[in-house]
């Protein structure tokens, strides 16, 4: 009481804010949101993964980014080498256009841009009819001729208003156009023997780490004498099994097998080291203890607690998949025409005075190297984020 014998007021709590509540501290968030953390600062392997999302949405709608369909050609403009685009505040995009002039004495081809005629562009334009995932009738796509301003100027059916940013093969094909189509083809390749690698691979290697015994000595014993093939002429050898008389889908298929039965060891030995590690638990004994199956402990509480861990070994391995792929079709043992792959496309460069003449044909390469370098980026920033002692 005071002095004047009134009680004093009792103290009003503090405001309870929800800052402390609404935003998880470091301490307990889970180790999923952990790595993705500590993965968004990764600069090179987020920008990585950021350039293999643009890859897949590319390939996965190739038909609408692609500027001529698969089957185009102009026998016309065999050949013809890249144009460079031009910007211009009063034409828009524009190319020129390209005057072919033949040797009459050696009969040499040669391509003229003349800069007096500029061929309008445009995106979502009007173009080649396709189907969008072979179900959608479509005809817009995402940059070519702009045939409206053609038509407008009188030229619609000018002969030699084409557009080859990469250049064309000796079909007078748009090589841009057979890149985004291989695209869908090599990507899934790679993506397809991915899932069957994981299920190998987790399957097995578990079975060889958790059972042990007589079934680990003979899983071991198998992975050793795959590993122990060369991978160069083994794939020769899978790729001269494939009879020729063999529907393009039928080999696309049984290439995307063979690649996935010889690199599911990798990952097998991963989770066998894991399963060894993790299955003498608490948390894994207390299961058994409980009734639990051996297929429950081992799918449901031991592989769940390392599946970062497969996610970048499996991330390290897609591209030895695309390169197999790349070097069987190469080699014309793997995927041929009509089937469209990178490295279907690099059967045109067997012929080293051809490359000479016209090196956009070797297009590919580069968009084979930018795919592996940007699945090892993000393979290696995985990992180091997966690492709960990295200091990333």
């Amino acid at each position: 009481m005071t002095a004047g014998g009134s009680t004093p007021p009792a103290p009003q709590p503090a405001a309870v804010t929800g800052a402390p509540f609404a935003e998880r501290t470091e301490a307990v968030r889970s180790p999923w949101e952990l790595t993705l953390r500590r993965f968004a600062r990764h600069r090179l392997g987020s920008a990585s993964f950021f350039l293999l999302g643009v890859l897949y949405v590319m390939a996965l709608g190739c038909e609408f980014f692609a500027p001529a369909t698969r089957e185009w050609q102009d026998l016309r403009h065999s050949y013809c080498p890249p144009q460079p685009m031009h910007f211009s505040w009063a034409d828009g995009l524009t190319v020129g256009a390209l005057r072919r002039l033949d040797n009459p004495v050696t009969f040499a081809r040669t391509y003229v841009e003349d800069a007096g005629v500029k061929i309008p562009l445009g995106f979502f334009v009007h173009g080649e009819p396709y189907r969008l995932f072979n179900l959608i009738p479509l005809d817009r796509h995402f940059l070519g001729v702009n045939r409206e301003r053609l038509a407008a100027r009188g030229r619609a059916d000018d002969a030699d208003a084409v557009f080859y940013l990469l250049g064309a093969d000796k079909y007078g094909r748009d090589v841009l156009s057979r890149l985004i189509y291989g695209a869908r083809i090599s990507l899934s390749v790679g993506l397809i023997s991915m899932v069957i690698t994981f299920v190998l691979g987790v399957l097995l290697g578990g079975i060889s780490g958790y059972v042990g015994g007589g079934w680990d000595n003979l899983i071991q014993r198998v992975i050793e004498v795959i590993n122990a093939l060369p991978q160069l002429p083994l794939w020769l050898a899978l790729g001269a099994v494939f009879p020729a008389d063999w529907s393009p889908l039928t080999v696309y298929f049984c290439v995307t097998v063979a690649l996935s039965l010889i690199s599911w060891t990798g990952l097998a030995r991963v989770v066998r080291g894991k399963i060894l590690a993790l299955r003498e638990e608490d948390y894994a004994v207390a299961a058994r203890l409980l009734g639990a199956s051996h297929a429950r402990v081992l799918f449901r509480h031991l592989v769940p607690g390392f599946t970062s861990h497969i996610i970048v070994t499996l991330t390290l391995g897609v591209p030895g998949m695309i390169l197999g792929e790349t070097v069987l079709s190469f080699l014309g043992l793997g995927l041929r025409p009509p089937i469209v792959s990178w490295g279907v496309m690099l059967q045109d460069c067997q012929n080293l005075q051809t490359v000479g003449h016209y090196p956009w044909l070797l297009s590919p390469v580069l968009f084979i190297v930018l795919t592996i370098l940007s699945f090892n980026f993000a393979g290696d920033a995985l990992r180091d984020a997966a690492d709960p002692y990295s200091d990333r």
